[in-house]
């Protein structure tokens, strides 16, 4: 009698062959023309962009842009298809092994071209080389981003092939195949939008809202409660130490050594006597409404005397309530102390946050802070108070422009303005550069001969300087505008992705390298990443103005009898160290 034998159990390979062999099946599961799109976008991502960037920015802009690249690539294969262009199998194996044979060779060089051109730009810049590492970092993080990104999009692809069949299903025996796929795409295409905006979207910004505002009840290291009365947050004022938020207390517990003030007061041969800058703050959990906390500035400057200074500036912070220290050292070491400056928190969210998630907030406290002030200011005798003067950085600078409709307004109601490295969607510098004066460049507009307002690039580099290269019949009030070629923050967006902007068609600025050129779509990314590293540029760079502000406050509110050479003075004191507490 025969034994039945046990069935013999089917070989299974080991996890690490599965994955091996699943790894090398998947890239022929992939669209051979979206591969070429993914290689040209890749190579053509790693091109000469404004700023140098860390390897994980520059990853990041590869891999984006690799993924667009891969659906521009299977779109154009689709259209061929419906053409009706043939297209065989021999024909896809080779253009497989061409396009194998060109990843080969042009994804090194590629990445010897980014290394190439980052180097030259941090030459440019005063910075060492990027790390050996970079183009192999670079590689590695845009691959795994990309992979990421493909599959979110294959995953949407397959929930529209669904959502397409249920519609057929549904509507078949009434609407054609085509209507019912294009009912099937703008239903996901709507449902992503929802998912992204309602919960995406608006749940990452609580989430962050609710880290940001726990990290704002801290205090910087080394900064202390001042005891100086003049300051808000001293024991003697109304706005509590505990409610100024964490860049409010450094704020109004900065100020540069008292020997710093003694040296541009005896090198500019000022003969007025030093006195203690006054700075006023309120934090955003000090009122309900805007209005509320702007009412509290307000009193502020009314218990320190505020309005019996010389100048009085409302300076529109950062979305998180910073205020660049320079900016304020500047202007106190112009007027030897005899300054107040006004500033208020809106906001716990850095500013790249509100870039994208909330542009109303800036402009309204911009608004509410410049009306509060001028009111009380405007009922003083007008030969009696101080000159009064606005000015922000970045989402400051856009904050503090909505507190007016025109530049007559500006003119009208202060003594001048500085605005520096405003974002390209403020609208009142939009207009004022549209308008400029026929053959003036976008990157340093002249607009009316620089009869009021006048743009300062690079103002400690003579080639840039424009200040004064207009002359010197510069009627009051005066608008400064200081941006820099090199400022992604200034020269960032929507547009980019299919217009070529000016500052790219017209003569490059002299940080700017002259390779770089406008790609549609590439370009807007490549920018939209320069968001994040502009900051990160060294002084007269990118988004780093930290010793250009002597020449803004000194164009825009100079003392009698200021020249050049005191400039010159201010600049090199204000280059030496940052405000202290």
């Amino acid at each position: 009698m025969t034994v039945p034998q046990p069935a013999a159990t089917p070989h299974r390979p080991a996890l690490g062959r599965r994955v091996l062999d699943a790894c090398a099946r998947w890239p022929r599961r992939l669209s051979g023309p979206g591969l070429a799109g993914a290689l040209v976008f890749f190579a053509i991502s790693l091109g000469p962009a404004l700023i140098p960037r860390a390897a994980f920015y520059q990853g990041a802009v590869a891999g984006i842009c690799a993924v667009i690249g891969y659906g521009l690539g299977v779109l154009l294969a689709w259209v061929v298809r419906r053409a009706g262009v043939p297209w065989s199998r021999v024909a896809s194996r080779w253009f497989r092994r061409v396009l194998l044979v060109a990843t080969v060779v042009a994804v090194p060089a590629a990445l010897w071209w980014n290394r190439a051109w980052q180097d030259e730009l941090r030459a440019l810049f005063g910075e060492p080389p990027a790390d050996s590492s970079h183009p192999f970092v670079v590689l590695g993080l845009a691959v795994v981003l990309a992979v990421l990104l493909l599959q979110v999009g294959r995953g949407l692809r397959r929930v529209t092939r669904w959502v397409g069949g249920l519609v057929g299903r549904v509507l078949g025996r009434w609407v054609p195949v085509p209507v019912t796929r294009l009912v099937a795409v703008a239903l996901v295409a709507w449902l992503t939008v929802v998912v992204l905006d309602g919960t995406v979207v608006r749940g990452g910004l609580a989430a962050l809202n609710n880290v940001y505002s726990a990290l704002d009840t801290g205090t910087a290291q080394g900064v202390e409660q001042p005891d100086d009365p003049l300051r808000s947050g001293s024991p003697q004022s109304l706005a509590a130490w505990d409610e100024l938020g964490l860049q409010g207390r450094t704020f109004v517990a900065g100020r540069r050594p008292a020997a710093q003030f003694e040296e541009v007061a005896t090198r500019t041969g000022r003969t007025e006597p030093l006195q203690d800058p006054i700075r006023v703050y309120a934090g955003l959990s000090a009122g309900e409404t805007l209005d509320d906390v702007a009412r509290l500035v307000v009193a502020e400057l009314d218990r320190t005397h505020a309005w019996e200074r010389s100048v009085l500036a409302v300076v529109t912070a950062t979305g998180t309530g910073w205020i660049d220290p320079s900016m304020s050292d500047s202007l106190e070491l112009l007027w030897g102390g005899d300054t107040a400056i006004a500033s208020m928190q809106y906001s716990y969210l850095p500013s790249w946050v509100s870039f994208v998630g909330d542009r109303s907030t800036p402009p309204a406290a911009g608004k509410a802070l410049f009306e509060a002030v001028y009111e009380r200011w405007s009922q003083l005798p007008e030969d009696d108070r101080p000159l009064l003067y606005v000015a922000g950085i970045s989402l400051g600078s856009y904050g503090s422009q909505g507190a007016f409709s025109s530049v007559q307004d500006v003119v009208a109601r202060t003594d001048g303005a500085l605005w520096v490295g405003t974002p390209g969607f403020t609208p009142l510098w939009g207009e004022l550069t549209a308008d400029r004066d026929p053959g003036s460049p976008e990157i340093t507009p002249v607009l009316d001969g620089g009869r009021t307002v006048r743009w300062s690039n690079r103002p400690a580099d003579g080639a840039d300087r424009q200040l004064w290269a207009l002359g010197d019949a510069w009627e009051r009030p005066r608008v400064v505008y200081d941006q820099h070629a090199s400022d992604g923050v200034t020269w960032w967006s929507p547009h980019l992705i299919l217009n070529k902007p000016d500052w790219l068609s017209e003569p490059r600025g002299s940080d700017v390298l002259p390779s770089t050129r406008w790609v549609p779509i590439i370009t807007f990314w490549q920018t939209t990443i320069d968001l994040f590293v502009a900051g990160s540029a060294p002084p007269g760079h990118g988004h780093n103005y930290h010793t250009e502000y002597a020449d803004g406050w000194s164009a825009v509110a100079p003392p009698d009898g200021w020249d050049a050479d005191d400039t010159a003075v201010l600049r090199e004191v204000v280059g030496l160290e940052a405000s202290v507490a």
